[in-house]
């Protein structure tokens, strides 16, 4: 049953008739509902802070604040490398670097953005888990929920992560209980989501229903605010098998502009959708004005569709999946100007949006909408219960979590089209393949799985250039099995040729290929040709169409995931141990402290641009 008030919430543990608070960090347009006609004030008629006295009626206009954020996969600890910090464009167009993210920071940044404002709503774009590092991850993400909770999270749409481990593992995040599995990690039992997931376009195959709530309405006094939450229809192409396994994943603009409907029926006109898809700024500053020259002319991607066609009824779109930066006006179908962001990622930006409540319509004055992302940087205090929060779990993790495994000579980084950490990493498949078959030829590695590079800075107490299993799971978080595949030649340049066609033709996907495999990448060309048949070679020598060869992957790969169905399709399969391990026993076996390893030169792909 969709809900449409907290009272259909039972588990809802908190607050929308409490005093709410919002933006000390104003965003551009935080006043601009006081020139609106009508209105007294952005707050309530001489109410401030306190409301209504005696006869006094509240304003016609109402400022609600919304700040939001996604794609934070549970980076409780601030995150280290690139992974850790995001460009700011200066006046004089130069670009400034700035250290951001952490929990602990996010939490201060949110606390004090709301002061002020009574009416303040928190909202999160998914992939609020998965993909974690060790302190969330080893803990199928308890500690991640915990944290959104002691946030304040008001409500989230699903991501593609948040079926990492399927939607049994997602109900229990939501209702709380302790793994089927692993037990319980504390004297306590996991209580779960104080805020709801919204999944309207996940469909339970079996009841033809919404796996979870698909909206959900904030109310205060009279004011009500519509959420609808969805993740990417891609889903499926992007998440292994059995996490999706049961469902469907449907059309993002219907299944918004249906419940859309839906929530006006019910009387709530003022609708934000939280859409976990999204775009690519022309630039990668935070603060970049994707708006100049003309509204949403610096954005691409699937959001500039999206965005172009979902009901004009919808006021704001909260957006994520990119990892991007970026908070643009696109016109709605009716030509009218809408507010998309996107908060980038891993907790080191928010976003605030100030929406004007207009009490007379019921609706949103859209064109008093202004949003700003704002960094979280590391310069202000650390929130005591986060502290905490964190500390608790390290406990338990860090017997685990601080075991060096290896060493390296500088940082090893998982950026570019091809990446040091790339290379790495799939050279550690192809030397593990080999102990289970010393015919393994070569392997492959998605670059969506290289969740972020290795530092040479100590991340804690271990010293310099020491690799520590944590950080390797941080790299590799999934827990894919290394598979053996044979193919073709014919079915490998396939493979190849996939990587820049076919669902990945838009947006390539270029696998990290291992030590003995070369090949040209020809960016000034289109589609499959991009990739040069003639010069892909395998030890010096061409690949041949019609002799056999054998493929280390990872099993998400092997499942024809990220858009690649010819690494389906291969025969003799062998299932090793997982990804990590693999991983670990190369660094092990590679690098010591006298002789640490030094990065991958990442020259197996010459790229002509």
């Amino acid at each position: 049953m969709p809900a449409t008030s907290p009272a259909h919430q039972p588990r809802r543990r908190r607050r929308t008739n409490r005093l709410l608070a919002a933006a000390g960090v104003l965003t551009a347009g935080a006043l601009a509902a006081a020139a609106l006609p009508g209105s007294a004030s952005a707050g309530e008629h001489h109410g401030g802070k306190g409301g209504s006295h005696g006869h006094h009626h509240p304003s016609r206009y109402q400022d609600v604040q919304l700040l939001s954020f996604n794609d934070l996969h549970g980076n409780l600890e601030p995150p280290t490398g690139s992974s850790g910090r995001v460009t700011e464009q200066q006046p004089d167009g130069t670009t400034k670097t700035i250290d951001a993210g952490g929990v602990e920071y996010l939490a201060t940044h949110l606390r004090e953005a709301r002061k002020g404002n009574r009416y303040s709503i928190t909202a999160a774009g998914g992939d609020m888990v998965g993909a974690s590092p060790l302190l969330s991850g080893l803990f199928h993400d308890e500690p991640t929920i915990e944290a959104l909770n002691k946030l304040d999270l008001d409500v989230t749409s699903v991501g593609n992560h948040e079926f990492d481990e399927g939607a049994r593992e997602l109900r229990r995040l939501q209702n709380g209980g302790c793994h089927p599995t692993d037990g319980c990690y504390t004297d306590k039992k996991f209580k779960g989501a104080d805020f709801p997931y919204l999944a309207a376009n996940v469909i339970d195959d079996k009841s033809k229903k919404p796996l979870l709530k698909p909206y959900w309405v904030w109310k205060k006094r009279d004011v009500k605010v519509g959420f609808i939450g969805v993740t990417l229809e891609g889903t499926p192409d992007i998440v292994s098998a059995e996490g999706v396994k049961g469902l469907s994943f449907k059309d993002e603009v219907d299944t918004i502009n249906k419940y859309a409907k839906e929530l006006r029926r019910k009387g709530v006109k003022s609708i934000v959708a939280l859409i976990h898809e999204g775009g690519f700024p022309a630039s990668p500053d935070y603060n970049y004005d994707c708006d100049s020259p003309g509204a949403g002319d610096g954005i691409s991607g699937p959001i500039a569709d999206i965005a172009k066609n979902v009901t004009s009824d919808v006021d704001a779109l909260v957006t994520g999946h990119t990892h991007a930066a970026y908070a643009c006006t696109i016109p709605d179908p009716s030509g009218k100007p809408r507010t998309v962001t996107s908060a980038a990622s891993f907790g080191r930006l928010y976003t605030d949006t100030t929406l004007t409540y207009d009490r007379r319509t019921g609706d949103i004055a859209r064109t008093a909408v202004k949003s700003a992302n704002h960094v979280v940087t590391r310069d202000v205090p650390k929130a005591p219960d986060m502290t905490r929060l964190i500390g608790k779990w390290n406990t338990l993790a860090a017997p685990i979590g601080n075991r060096p495994i290896g060493y390296i000579s500088g940082d090893i980084v998982r950026d570019g089209t091809e990446s040091p950490l790339g290379d790495l990493i799939a050279d550690a498949q192809l030397e593990y393949g080999r102990t289970l078959d010393p015919e393994t030829d070569l392997a492959l590695m998605n670059p969506g799985g290289i969740r972020a590079s290795l530092t040479h800075a100590a991340s804690g107490s271990e010293g310099d250039g020491v690799v520590t299993f944590a950080e390797a799971f941080t790299v590799q978080p999934f827990a894919n099995t290394v598979n053996l595949q044979t193919f073709t030649g014919a079915q490998l340049i396939q493979a190849l040729k996939e990587q820049v066609s076919g669902p990945n033709e838009a947006a390539p996907k270029i696998l990290q290929v291992s030590s003995g495999l070369t090949y040209t990448l020809d960016l000034t060309k289109s589609g499959a040709d991009r990739v040069v048949t003639d010069s892909i070679e395998l030890g010096g020598s061409p690949i041949d169409p019609s002799a056999t060869y054998r493929v280390a992957t990872n099993s998400f790969l092997a499942g024809g995931g990220d858009g690649f169905p010819t690494l389906g399709e291969g025969t003799g399969d062998l299932v090793g141990a997982d990804d990590l391990t693999a991983l670990e026993q190369y660094l092990t076996a590679n690098s010591s402290a006298s002789s640490p390893l030094a990065p991958p030169a990442a020259d197996r792909i010459t790229i002509v641009q």
